[in-house]
């Protein structure tokens, strides 16, 4: 039996609104021999299951098993159309398309002159909008109707198609190229995260400058800044060059404040823009821009003009949560953020179709964090497990590395000393599979490893002696990004002061504000 998550047609039924499905039926019903269809019998019972049952459609007699598939594909093309004219969707990006494919019509008609008019409009439209790669088609339908329409009042036609097209291809290639560079960097950032090695900073720096294009920046349009400033975004984050992260998604983002009409044309990538500004000032301890940039992007996506759709509305769960949660931690306030857990969760449960794995794990992690950081060592176990048990989670790497050492941390703190031995067995096995095992790590394990050989009047001393081989990685260019996972020097710093860890952490907060 198919699952509802492996089932396409079932994913895109549950996920339309009310409206989307009134739209849908009405569109279905614009013919009357429509209203009998097997394919809108089917419609209404996937809409009626809670989950993907295939033996109940073939029980219901709508469809037999041979027909199956193919009903299922008329559907779910039949609602894609539906949801295309759907005015929600009518986006600038979506109009131009169409204006292209009547003017395509027309063209394939004979009526060449009226094809031209439209295309003209279009591509107008396109190029204001930055839509280049559509403007590039457009001008390339125009080549071939005026071989066949000359169009005596403008007698440079040809000279001037000629250019534009070569001005768009050339644009288009530096985009292309942008991107791709920028998809690589990420994809990397993914599997191992940030450099660990002379070496590795040395082969991405290498990889960068081998595949930037050459550019001048006066020449660029608003695609191609943004993408040039999401790759040097995604290299900073590499080789954790976090002020020159701030740098590039400051740009990033104002790129989109300059260009106001962009934010409502590509929202998502104004919301993923704010998001990333949002993670550097985390990084660099930037805690009064931090609140204005959250702020504002709350206020952005509330208003009336911003778009709206189950996309836009993921996102913005993820993003505005995920930063809530991250101004708690750089203000040491945890219990002030324990009443965003429960928001998280709602929202995981909604967002689920549109919400990757390794993000959901991310809130995991810090959910996790805020609890070891209230001394709620149980409970964080509980949201650790949930990372540690996921055997589906591929990206990432160094989340998984360091929900284990936090787990052990929380296991020794939690008094549950009798899983601490198969739990360290298990963590160094992992970590040496991995070959991800650092200074900091290397050092927790050891400590821990050690723990039962301690007498109870020489523990602080051991946390001492820890905290002293500690703290020389806390600026660290590669081992200082333990701590971005971890505070670990705060852990150890309470049980030197005999103090909550929550209240030290909230004191170098005051000290970092700025």
């Amino acid at each position: 039996m198919t699952t509802a998550h492996k089932d396409a047609l079932f994913v895109l039924v549950k996920s339309l609104s009310k409206s989307e499905k009134r739209q849908f039926k009405l569109y279905v019903g614009r013919l009357g021999v429509n209203t009998d269809a097997k394919f809108l019998a089917l419609f209404n019972l996937l809409d009626k299951m809670k989950d993907y049952d295939e033996k109940a459609i073939l029980d219901s007699g709508i469809v037999k098993k041979t027909q199956l598939s193919n009903l299922k594909a008329h559907l779910y093309k039949q609602i894609l159309v539906s949801l295309r004219l759907n005015p929600v969707n009518q986006n600038i990006r979506v109009q131009i398309r169409e204006q292209l494919d009547f003017a395509t019509i027309l063209y394939q008609k004979g009526l060449y002159k009226q094809s031209l008019k439209i295309l003209d409009k279009a591509k107008s439209t396109a190029i204001d909008n930055e839509e280049k790669n559509i403007a590039y088609e457009i001008v390339e339908l125009e080549k071939i109707i005026e071989t066949q329409y000359i169009t005596r009042s403008i007698p440079d036609r040809a000279d001037e198609l000629a250019m534009q097209a070569k001005r768009l291809s050339e644009q288009n290639v530096i985009t292309s190229k942008l991107s791709n560079l920028s998809l690589q960097l990420y994809g990397m950032m993914l599997k191992v995260g940030y450099v660990k090695s002379d070496e590795e900073i040395k082969n991405v720096k290498k990889y960068f400058d081998d595949h930037l294009p050459v550019y001048k920046i006066e020449d660029l349009g608003f695609r191609e800044k943004l993408w040039l400033y999401k790759a040097h975004l995604w290299y900073s984050f590499l080789i954790q060059d976090f002020l020159s992260c701030y740098k590039y998604s400051s740009k990033w983002v104002d790129l989109f404040y300059e260009n106001k009409e962009m934010i409502y044309l590509n929202p998502v990538f104004f919301l993923k823009g704010n998001h990333y500004l949002l993670e550097s000032l985390f990084y660099v301890k930037y805690s009064s821009q931090f609140k204005e940039t959250l702020e504002k992007l709350e206020a952005m996506v509330n208003s009336e003009e911003f778009p709206k759709n189950d996309n836009i509305s993921s996102l913005a769960f993820l993003y505005i949560n995920s930063n809530k949660l991250n101004l708690h931690f750089m203000e040491g306030t945890f219990e002030k953020g324990l009443y965003l857990v429960k928001i998280i969760e709602y929202g995981i449960n909604k967002h689920k179709e549109r919400i990757d794995e390794h993000h959901v794990m991310v809130f995991y992690y810090k959910i996790a964090c805020l609890y070891f950081s209230m001394g709620e060592n149980k409970t964080c176990i509980q949201y650790l497990k949930k990372i540690i048990n996921n055997k589906n989670l591929k990206m990432r790497e160094d989340l998984m590395c360091f929900a284990r050492v936090l787990s052990l941390v929380a296991h020794y703190e939690a008094g549950m000393d009798y899983h601490l031995e198969v739990q360290l067995k298990s963590t160094y096995k992992f970590l040496l599979k991995m070959n991800d095992l650092h200074a900091v790590q290397k050092e927790m394990i050891k400590f821990l490893r050690n723990l039962g050989n301690i007498y109870p009047h020489e523990l602080k001393d051991e946390f001492q002696k820890l905290y002293n081989e500690l703290k020389k990685y806390e600026d660290h260019p590669y081992e200082k990004r333990a701590f971005l996972y971890l505070d670990i020097l705060s852990w150890l710093e309470s049980h030197l002061q005999n103090r909550p860890v929550a209240q030290i952490i909230r004191e170098k907060a005051l000290t970092l504000t700025r």
